[in-house]
């Protein structure tokens, strides 16, 4: 006899899940780029950059983005999709980088995301909220910003949700005005909607660390690097396009510098000074964002295996 099926006919067999998400997080200058080329390339993948600054259109040396020509034939998205004249934003970004790793699973390829913009690598990859923004309200922190400065609008943001005040840098000004329109808009906390640990699908996430002296050592390396590559030139282009005129753009770690030069407000030296300082200072930043998630495999950005730890964490996973 045969064995009993439902009216419907015989049950479709089950979609196989398909393989993780790979995310290569963690500080500037740990090689992150490096690692998830080669990942592309061994799992059959596509590149979604999480990086805020390379999203803009001819900001490459200042950002260290791999040049066409060194991606191995691996599709990158998420790169080269703004002006310099316009603003970076996580609500934006979101639903567009979905949208790149639903057309990646589609091409039946693996989603290799990159990046170390905390909050847009979260945006993508957990259930995040994008609170509303209004340019009248957001202005208007920004003038009081600009007449009293970050310390007084920290206070304002300890005062009206301490939670989000012990989340954010205290120097970060952008972030500040950015929880305060959003409280005012909400009439809720910045702080509930902050990102929630909970990925959208299965995802493994792995971060490159380093030492904070060798990091230290390798970010002055990475901005020399830049400014014999040729940032000054680029910056002058980007200029002579709008650059100051972009909100976000003109405040990247070593464009605002080279600009600075530019103008004959600092000299070659002290701008290059002025740009690793900044860029160590984001690094620690990073390294609090991410050191701050349970969820990340850490690997030595020099382990000797380094891709081997990658694919073996990736592969535990699929199981």
């Amino acid at each position: 006899m045969s064995a009993d099926v439902s009216a419907g006919g015989p049950a479709a067999p089950a979609r196989p899940e398909p393989d993780p998400v790979v995310a290569v997080l963690g500080a500037t200058a740990t090689g992150k780029s490096g690692l998830a080329l080669e990942l592309a390339v061994r799992l059959g993948g596509e590149i979604v950059n999480a990086d805020a600054s390379q999203l803009y259109r001819g900001m490459d040396v200042g950002t260290a983005k791999v040049p066409r020509e060194q991606r191995r034939g691996i599709a990158h998205h998420q790169l080269d999709v703004l002006e310099v004249t316009d603003e970076a934003n996580v609500a934006a970004y979101q639903p567009s980088a979905r949208a790149d790793l639903a057309d990646i699973r589609s091409r039946g390829a693996r989603p290799i995301v990159v990046g170390g913009s905390g909050l847009y690598a979260r945006a993508l990859l957990d259930r995040l909220e994008i609170p509303p923004t209004d340019p009248a309200v957001r202005a208007r922190w920004e003038r009081e910003f600009a007449q009293r400065g970050v310390e007084h609008l920290y206070v304002v943001l300890q005062e009206r949700d301490p939670v989000a005040a012990e989340r954010i840098e205290p120097a970060n000004g952008r972030r500040i005005v950015r929880a305060l329109e959003v409280i005012e808009l909400t009439g809720r906390p910045f702080s509930a909607t902050l990102p929630a640990r909970e990925l959208m699908e299965p995802t493994v996430l792995l971060g490159l660390r380093a030492a904070r002296a060798v990091l230290h050592e390798r970010i002055a390396a990475r901005v020399q690097r830049m400014w014999s590559g040729g940032l000054l030139a680029e910056v002058a282009r980007l200029d002579a396009v709008g650059l100051r005129r972009g909100r976000t753009a003109s405040r990247a770690l070593g464009y605002a510098q080279a600009l600075a030069h530019l103008d004959g407000e600092l000299s070659a030296t002290q701008a290059q000074e002025a740009t690793v300082v900044a860029t160590r200072r984001f690094a620690r930043r990073q390294e609090a964002w991410f050191g701050a998630d349970p969820r990340i495999v850490w690997i030595e950005h020099d382990a000797p295996d380094l891709v081997d730890r990658a694919l073996a964490a990736a592969a535990s996973a699929e199981r």
